[in-house]
């Protein structure tokens, strides 16, 4: 048993694409310029990203705490957290404000 079904064999495909080859209609010849093309671009697209570097690993540093400290460090240490992320705010709505009045937004 072949890997092709019993009425196509390689000889009736050569046949059928030489047929296909000697028709005058346009579209046809459309059709296989794209049944060509668009596999080639996805294999390039596919080999173009091969080639790329993976990302390199990512180091987070995360702060560890004695489990004993008091409740006051830690009400302390969010007051301070929580003032850096004010500033962090500030600074970004400055920096928009300053934008929209650039660009004449109100």
């Amino acid at each position: 048993m072949g890997a092709l079904p019993r009425p196509s064999g390689p000889r009736a495909v050569w046949r059928d694409f030489k047929a296909f080859l000697n028709t005058e209609q346009r579209y046809r010849w459309i059709g296989l310029a794209l049944a060509i093309f668009m596999p080639a671009l996805m294999l390039a697209g596919f080999y173009v990203d091969s080639k790329k570097d993976p990302p390199k690993p990512q180091t987070i540093f995360v702060q560890s705490w004695p489990a004993d400290r008091p409740d006051s460090v830690i009400i302390e240490q969010n007051r301070i957290d929580q003032a850096k992320k004010e500033a962090r705010l500030a600074e970004r709505q400055r920096q928009f404000k300053k934008l929209a009045k650039d660009l004449g937004i109100e």
